[in-house]
């Protein structure tokens, strides 16, 4: 069982869940920039969560299916077509060998992701499929994807293949369930997206001004945005006591600010360490939103408590459990 890479679109990579365990020796974790996209497109078609998909930014593939699959869009709405007919998202949907899966403009949104029941099975690179693109390794031979490619998908649990029986026609080339999550997992990402942080390590060494500015001010994302990080513009953020720093963790989702006083938010594919002040952290419920912004948007931060943070977290996965003991009990083989 494979796939077919028709047409590659801008940047599309094989990425799970990341590399963990490494950091300590200057490994990051990399994997999804919009985590929780991937997994809701795996518990979709009856994988684990961690299972290995297609991330697309800012312009999808072309895909060719060489045997029948199951499969889920997530993310960023690109104007999905199979077979050149328009086909919904965040759902399950079957497809025939020899469908063609394309992607149009990007509607909302900046990444897109693609699971197929079983998953992409490339090769384990320190117990992870994701493509760290800067050091070559993982993926399919560390690089994203080009025409021509083939993807070869692994065995589907008993519950994708439930699944796939459960919509299985014969008389057509595809057919897609009806049940989808609910907005909560699955929302359409925002123009103007307002992003909730806590302060960092180092948010009280930076004038009241600059904190006020950072909350109540918005900043553009740079055209130097990548999987590494976004750059933003916006107000200038000052330390009044610009001493050195020691390197320190950094995370996911950390603000760094440079001495020009122009943020930098790091995404999926960040450094371990950094030697920027760490003014803010972005939740970790507010990362998809975070994933889904592009160059040239604006987005604001906004003040919350770790409390806050952690509740927020704790209600979000429990949406992810709930959706895949809802799946199981629907689908019980």
């Amino acid at each position: 069982m494979s796939l077919h890479i028709l047409r590659p679109g801008l940047l599309t990579t094989v990425q799970d869940l990341g590399r963990f365990g490494y950091q300590q020796h200057g490994i990051i974790v990399s994997g999804a920039m919009d985590a929780v996209a991937l997994r809701v497109a795996n518990l979709l078609v009856g994988n684990e969560d961690n299972t290995a998909g297609l991330e697309s930014t800012l312009l999808g593939p072309k895909i060719r299916f060489e045997t029948n699959h199951l499969i889920a869009l997530t993310g960023a709405h690109f104007s999905p077509t199979l077979n050149g007919q328009p086909v919904g998202r965040d759902r399950a949907i079957w497809v025939a060998a020899g469908a063609e899966l394309a992607f149009g403009p990007a509607v909302a949104g900046c990444r897109a992701y693609l699971a197929v029941a079983g998953g992409v099975a490339v090769q384990l690179v320190l117990g992870s499929r994701s493509t760290y693109l800067r050091a070559g390794f993982g993926g399919l031979d560390g690089r994203a994807l080009r025409a021509g490619d083939e993807l070869p998908i692994g065995e589907s649990s008993a519950t994708g293949a439930a699944i796939r029986a459960s919509l299985f026609n014969s008389q057509e080339q595809w057919n897609q369930a009806r049940f989808t999550p609910g907005p909560d997992l699955c929302p359409m990402p925002r123009p103007e997206p307002v992003i909730r942080a806590v302060p960092g390590p180092e948010y009280a060494q930076f004038s009241a001004a600059s904190q006020r500015a950072f909350w109540r001010e918005p900043f553009t994302i740079t055209p130097e945005a990548d999987r590494m990080g976004y750059r933003l513009q916006g107000p200038k953020l000052e330390r009044p006591a610009a001493t050195e720093l020691l390197s320190s963790a950094v995370t996911l989702g950390t603000v760094q600010v440079p001495a020009g006083g122009q943020p930098i938010v790091l995404l999926a594919d960040h450094q371990t360490t950094g030697g920027y002040p760490r003014l803010a952290q972005v939740i970790s419920a507010d990362f998809s939103a975070l994933a889904q912004a592009r160059p040239g948007q604006q987005l604001r931060f906004e003040k919350l408590t770790l409390d806050e943070a952690q509740a927020l977290y704790l209600a979000q996965e429990a949406r992810l459990r709930g959706l895949q003991s809802g799946i199981a009990a629907v689908f019980r083989v």
